[in-house]
């Protein structure tokens, strides 16, 4: 019997995704292994291997088996046997709308793009080091030429920037991520002057120390595998910047960094992280390959992430469970000091210069100090040599903090060297998505505080993986909300969470 066309196309995009994959391990080891003067080479491999994915998934529809299967979706037959089941007609939807958009950049574009954002990253982390803004600034405006020349491309009804910002965040425009973000700065910058001006005063000098990074990695590791990382299925290491990355469900990587001085300088990023991998784990391993093994977008995405590192692992009980296993990790200087007190630091508001350092309160403002400033950009309001000037104006306005240099400005994330413009956004979507499924997953689990704090994370891993990672593409990431918690997305669960949150530690 002759395979249907259905599972003929489950096969090509399989074997579009074990290349991809092979890509993605050349970028993780880029990060975290490759020796320095490899950069050149490992750039001409990583464009040469992405113009062969993209030229293979491109030809998944050389026999028009892909257009056909999109008029079965289209027009169903009303024999219901030969029409496609529910699962069937998402990994057709989605591919569909993959090709649409893949079909329209020529190789030629795909492999410039990729070797540039290779070798942009290679030079931006030399120029980091260096505080040399020069130095990268040539890389930062071939990146902004191309992707502006891949939103051509790919076209847009109103702006260049709706068409990046729809490769990370199906659907969202430039102007309705305007508005929600506009509506977070309307809350936040009064909300950060009312803890500014409170009476409580939190110390975090006395949780310094001298911790070596063998004991972090040990003690990483293990928060990250009581919250459900399964390391027989992944690896955490050590990066500039962290991150997390998957080949398969069976093989998901994540990385953190550490501060010799500050032990919880590492955790934060690494409940982070872990918050992505178990996303990225617990897909159906089954449907690798096709869009029921993907996730529907980097704002739900981000909503795992900040749920474990702000939700829960910024929470009294979270560390009423691990803060035992810090101190007899490094009873110096914690033994001394009491859980509250802990709480308070880790929950301490205070405008920082370095976003991943940021608190729940101020982090956002980073983000849309970003997003306004990648969307200007693009649209060509900015020069790309005017843009330290234009960082630190806003850090200036949002954050009230004067940027001594380029390191700790606008060269301290990876994103827009590798070409990353249009992500930042769903860094904030994430958290609002995050604080409505944290509130529905209250409700779902009365005794959570309980759970938490005896370290059991198996029935909050259970309620994601059902509610959320199973699902891959089937929902759009608006739907996916709306099924989860019953309404529409939403800033109020944010704000309320924050609300509630901080004017408890400040007395507000």
């Amino acid at each position: 019997m002759d395979p249907k066309p259905i599972d003929i196309l489950r096969e090509r995009l399989r074997e579009a995704s074990h290349l991809g994959a092979t890509v993605a391990l050349l970028d993780w080891d880029q990060e975290v292994n490759m020796p320095a003067k490899g950069a050149n080479a490992r750039a001409a491999a990583i464009a040469y291997l992405s113009a062969v994915v993209h030229n293979k998934f491109v030809a998944i529809d050389e026999d028009g088996l892909l257009t056909g299967l999109k008029k079965l979706l289209d027009n169903p037959p009303a024999d219901i046997n030969q029409a496609l089941t529910k699962r069937e007609a998402v990994i057709v939807r989605e591919t569909w709308r993959s090709y649409e958009k893949e079909k329209k950049l020529p190789e030629t574009f795909v492999k410039k793009l990729a070797e540039a954002s290779s070798k942009s990253q290679i030079v931006w982390a030399e120029a980091r080091a260096k505080n040399d803004f020069a130095l990268w600034l040539p890389w930062l405006e071939k990146i902004i030429k191309l992707k502006q020349q891949e939103a051509e491309y790919l076209g847009y009804q109103n702006s260049p920037y709706d068409a990046l910002i729809d490769a990370y965040e199906p659907g969202m425009t430039t102007a309705e991520t305007a508005r929600v973000l506009g509506e977070l700065k309307d809350f936040l910058l009064p909300f950060l002057r009312q803890t500014k001006a409170s009476k409580t005063k939190i110390e975090t000098k006395k949780i310094l120390g001298r911790f070596p990074i063998s004991q972090q990695v040990t003690l990483n590791k293990l928060i990250a595998g009581q919250m459900g990382f399964d390391i027989e299925a992944g690896r955490l290491d050590k990066s500039v910047h962290p991150f997390s990355t998957n080949f398969h469900p069976t093989d998901v990587r994540m990385t953190t960094r550490y501060r010799e001085d500050d032990v919880l300088y590492s955790i934060g990023s690494t409940i982070h992280e872990t918050g992505h991998a178990l996303y990225e784990q617990n897909l159906p391993a089954e449907d690798f390959g096709t869009p029921l093994a993907e996730t529907v977008s980097m704002g739900i995405h981000e909503s795992q992430s900040r749920l474990w590192e702000n939700n829960i692992g910024q929470s009294l009980p979270f560390w009423q469970y691990f803060y035992p296993k810090l101190q007899v990790a490094f009873p110096k200087p914690f033994k001394r000091l009491k859980l509250a007190k802990l709480y308070q630091i880790i929950n301490k508001v205070e405008p920082s210069l370095v976003r991943t350092e940021a608190d729940e309160v101020t982090y956002n403002l980073h983000i849309i100090l970003r997003f306004e400033l990648e969307r200007a950009l693009i649209e060509g309001q900015l020069e790309a040599g005017e843009l330290p000037q234009a960082w630190n104006t806003k850090m200036k306005e949002y954050l009230g903090l004067e940027v001594p240099n380029d390191q700790l400005g606008v060269l301290q994330d990876i994103h827009w060297a590798g070409g990353d413009i249009g992500y930042f956004a769903t860094y904030s979507l994430g958290n609002l998505y995050a604080a409505q499924f944290y509130q529905q997953l209250r409700k779902d689990l009365p005794e959570l505080d309980q759970q938490i704090a005896t370290g059991d994370f198996s029935k909050i891993n259970h309620w994601l993986k059902q509610n959320i990672h199973r699902h891959g593409k089937t929902y759009r990431a608006g739907e996916l909300i709306k099924k989860v918690t019953g309404e529409e997305l939403t800033s109020r669960y944010f704000i309320d969470y924050l609300k509630a949150k901080y004017q408890k530690i400040y007395n507000l």
